[in-house]
């Protein structure tokens, strides 16, 4: 069995922490040459570079910042063991790492989140944005908790992971009041020629879209493309052009910000799931946040609505 020699654990965390070895070397009141030795006496034993040159600074290597973390993770259990032992409250909160596709709408992602924080246990959330594929990689590595994502993990993945639907909800069109008056009447066909903002091709709603459009023969005017949501809501909401957004945001867009649902795409859904490395969610957060969207957030947002009044005005 392979042991780690913590001490050497405990000099890297501190040059990192301390931005480099001579004020580590202080902290500890070693020479910087001993220090630099603990370092890469680390670096054999785990077979990795844990710093690289920039300039004149050394700066953790993506392998550094992971084991940093870890390495943060154990100091901070290490003092509140000793805190538990002395009958000292540790204070301490729930840490959950998330995160977060960035095709999943800035709202959405606030809504499946918001649940984390009704555990009993104080919480610190901790988000992280970017692409399915390099969250699933920081997933991997144990450096997330959880992902949310608009796409379960394909067949075939690199990593072994575990996709849990959240929910599903309705896709509508929507637009400023001004443009809805021109765009409303006889929806779907008002779509074409219309201005319209969309997602960029890489997404899953932007190719369901596609075929949706296709399928009817509509022909939009494409007036935008935008790979994150919330600037592409930000346009829509302008009045520059028509958008695509979940039935789950629609409350929010209509009261806050005078949009009109033009109507829903008509057998188009879209899909949110938190992806972890369990079978079964442990986490509490994590628990919470699943328990809650398939109990309450979804719960009217799957079904289709009700038909529009003849006297509906935009």
């Amino acid at each position: 069995m392979e042991w780690l020699n913590y001490h050497h654990l405990l000099y890297f965390w501190l040059v990192v922490r301390e931005g480099g070895v001579a004020r580590a070397a202080a902290r500890l009141r070693l020479s910087p040459p001993t220090v630099s030795g603990q370092v890469r006496a680390l670096e054999a034993a785990l077979g990795e570079k844990l710093f690289e040159k920039r300039g004149r600074r050394l700066v953790p290597t993506e392998m550094g910042r992971i084991v940093y973390r870890y390495g943060d993770e154990i100091f901070s259990l290490g003092r509140e063991l000793v805190d538990v032992v002395r009958g000292r409250p540790t204070g301490r909160p729930v840490r959950v790492q998330v995160g977060v596709v960035d095709a999943v709408p800035k709202t959405v992602a606030r809504m499946l989140l918001e649940p984390a924080w009704s555990i009993p246990e104080p919480l610190r959330l901790e988000c992280y944005e970017g692409n399915l594929e390099r969250l699933l990689a920081e997933l991997s590595l144990y450096a997330l908790d959880v992902v949310i994502s608009d796409a379960p993990v394909q067949a075939g993945s690199n990593v072994r992971a575990y996709s849990h639907l959240l929910g599903e909800t309705r896709i509508g069109f929507f637009a400023h009041r001004d443009l809805a008056r021109r765009h409303r009447r006889g929806f779907p066909k008002s779509l074409e020629g219309a201005p319209m903002l969309l997602p960029t091709p890489n997404t899953t709603l932007r190719r369901t879209l596609d075929g949706w459009f296709e399928k009817r023969g509509l022909r939009p005017q494409l007036v935008g493309e935008f790979e994150d949501t919330g600037l592409l809501e930000a346009f829509g909401l302008h009045a520059y052009g028509v958008f695509a957004a979940p039935a789950l945001l629609e409350a929010e867009l209509l009261r806050a910000y005078g949009v009109v649902r033009l109507g829903d795409a008509e057998g188009v859904r879209e899909r949110y799931y938190a992806i972890t490395t369990e079978r079964r969610i442990v986490h509490p957060a994590v628990a919470a946040i699943s328990a809650a969207a398939r109990g309450e957030l979804f719960a009217t947002h799957s079904r289709h609505p009700r038909k529009r009044r003849a006297d509906d005005r935009a």
